[in-house]
């Protein structure tokens, strides 16, 4: 279906999700409250735009009705639910070949920027209802990589950080680094998967830079937001034999973004889509608009696949919009910032 032509892949995505054969029980109950038609109306990308944001209603409906009827009894789904940044978590559902369409994208992307294949990986990185951690352990096994991991719960994080209990938020982090440094003194870590907060707690660790400036090939970094004078002392001063690769991710498009490959040290760190299937629009809050290439503005959404439909979803982050790589749709996003608060809610990161 990627092949297609952009529109023409809109208006399949519209007969799957919206026939009664094939649909989620969802979308089929949700369209009747909808004031136009999907498979009229949406004839393209840019229809897109009609949809409401649901998202939010994803926090309470039964998981089994996001799953396309279309799948049968053959769906091998699986739940991920959101970080809980913006409240109650949200649940998404991964079937078992957008899972693996996934993870393939991201180990060519990786390959791209060079990350090597046949090493073994360090995820300190959220697991457990969190999508992140199992789709890099299905990457480095994909690549032919050992995945060790450590316990990580954001949730726990951000609810210290929300009641000012910062004692027990620098215990709770001290405990992450001591784990992290257990693997990286006995195994041979060839990449390191964490989040910025977690990364500059490490760099206060002489011994643990040491070790990953010896060991570590590459470190993935996503989760949280990375500004860009850190990211170049994390790349010049901090681990300057480790090469840095970012992800911006978001369980709402089932996946992330990658930066992109190819741009000089003094560039900015540009985050490209799996288009068609998830794409982000760069829009002026107050209007809706998409603003200059170039300009600031808030992140918009969309995932439009077999497994699921969730678009014009505006997210929590402001960033500058960049023009797409060549044949690729919607916007690219560059300088990505959380911003203070959103939906009326704190906007806390923690460590994720």
């Amino acid at each position: 279906m990627s092949d297609q032509d952009p529109d023409e892949f809109v208006r399949a995505a519209m007969r799957w999700h919206f026939s009664a054969e094939t649909g989620s029980p969802f979308w089929l109950e949700r369209a009747k409250t909808l004031d136009f038609d999907p498979l009229t109306d949406v004839q393209g990308f840019d229809d897109l735009a009609l949809f409401p944001n649901v998202v939010n209603e994803l926090r309470d409906v039964r998981a089994r009705d996001l799953i396309p009827r279309g799948y049968g009894d053959a769906h091998a789904a699986r739940v991920y639910e959101s970080g809980g940044t913006t409240g109650q978590p949200k649940r998404v559902v991964f079937t078992a070949d957008w899972e693996r369409l996934g993870v393939e994208w991201l180990s060519a992307r990786f390959d791209a920027l060079g990350v090597p294949r046949d090493a073994d990986w360090l995820s300190a990185i959220p697991s457990g209802p969190h999508g992140v951690g199992a789709t890099m352990a299905a990457v480095s096994h994909e690549r032919g990589g050992i995945n060790f991991t450590i316990d990580l719960d954001p949730r726990w994080v951000k609810k210290l950080v929300a009641t000012g209990r910062t004692g027990e938020f620098d215990a709770y982090a001290d405990h992450l680094i001591e784990q992290m440094g257990h693997v990286l003194r006995s195994q041979d870590v060839g990449v390191l998967a964490s989040t910025p907060p977690l990364l500059e707690r490490l760099a206060q660790h002489d011994d643990l830079v040491e070790l990953v400036n010896r060991k570590v090939h590459t470190i993935i970094w996503g989760g949280a937001h990375l500004d860009a004078d850190t990211r170049a002392l994390l790349r010049t001063e901090v681990f300057p034999r480790t090469r840095l690769a970012g992800i911006y991710g978001s369980t709402m498009i089932l996946g992330a973004a990658v930066e992109r490959a190819g741009l000089g040290d003094e560039e900015p760190c540009v985050f490209d889509t799996f288009a068609p299937y998830t794409t982000f629009r760069v829009v002026d809050p107050d209007t809706g608009r998409v603003v200059p290439v170039g300009e600031r503005g808030q992140v918009v959404m969309n995932h439009v696949s077999k497994a699921a439909l969730l678009v014009n979803n505006p997210e929590r982050d402001h960033a500058t919009r960049i023009a797409p790589p060549p044949g690729g749709l919607g916007d690219s996003v560059a300088d990505v910032t959380p911003a203070p608060s959103f939906g009326g809610t704190t906007v806390i990161e923690g460590v994720y």
